[in-house]
């Protein structure tokens, strides 16, 4: 028996103009499905960082563990305390800057003067101003900032005897103020407070600049 054409392409004889647009539609149909059949098949994203950091202080309700940038996709442990170690020397930092921007724009400034031209501290403006600007902070004065954080952080806000107790841990024998007192559950949750209250810092300090 003779072919029979479809019924579209029957409808597109007798109509020309009326059926255009479904001709246009399963021409485009077909280029899709014959796109799609040459299309690399999607390649699951690899569970081995969730069922191995899961469990690790920090991944918590709402999001449990949030990785969207795959930083940890076949990660080590030394690789997830490293991770660990820069995200809790940053919320640290931005915890001190957030308080230092609300105790600043409050109205509180250290008493004196900040050189010997006697420019008091309150002289000079908030924020990103201090830094940058007309009425910023003298080179000199900038540059002793610079250094101090730089032995702070080669000398001082680091694990220097070895003692840590956990990654973050700078007490170095020294400071204490009773933590080896609290128990094991304690510990956790205050590591957590800090570490939430670093990651909001962070949060907080960008949206203040």
């Amino acid at each position: 028996p003779a072919p029979v054409a479809p019924n579209f392409l029957l409808e597109s004889i007798h109509h020309p103009q009326k059926n255009s647009t479904t001709m246009k539609s399963a021409i485009f149909a077909a280029a899709i499905a014959s796109a799609a059949a040459f299309a690399p098949a999607p390649v699951a994203k690899t569970t081995s960082s969730l069922n191995a950091f899961e469990s690790e202080l920090g991944a918590q309700p709402p999001l449990g563990f949030y990785d969207p940038f795959g930083l940890l996709d076949d990660a080590d442990q030394d690789r997830f305390d490293r991770l660990r170690y820069v995200e809790i020397k940053h919320g640290r930092i931005c915890q001190l800057a957030f308080l230092g921007q609300v105790v600043t724009r409050g109205g509180l400034h250290l008493p004196g003067d900040i050189d010997y031209s006697g420019d008091s501290f309150d002289s000079f403006p908030n924020g990103v101003a201090a830094l940058f600007g007309p009425d910023s902070i003298p080179t000199d004065g900038k540059l002793q900032i610079v250094f101090f954080i730089g032995f702070l952080e080669l000398f001082v806000m680091k694990d220097v005897t070895g003692e840590n107790d956990f990654v973050g841990d700078f007490r170095n024998g020294l400071l204490d103020f009773g933590w080896d007192n609290f128990d094991e559950e304690t510990k956790l949750s205050k590591r957590a407070i800090e570490l939430n209250n670093g990651r909001a810092a962070q949060m907080g300090i960008l949206g203040l600049m």
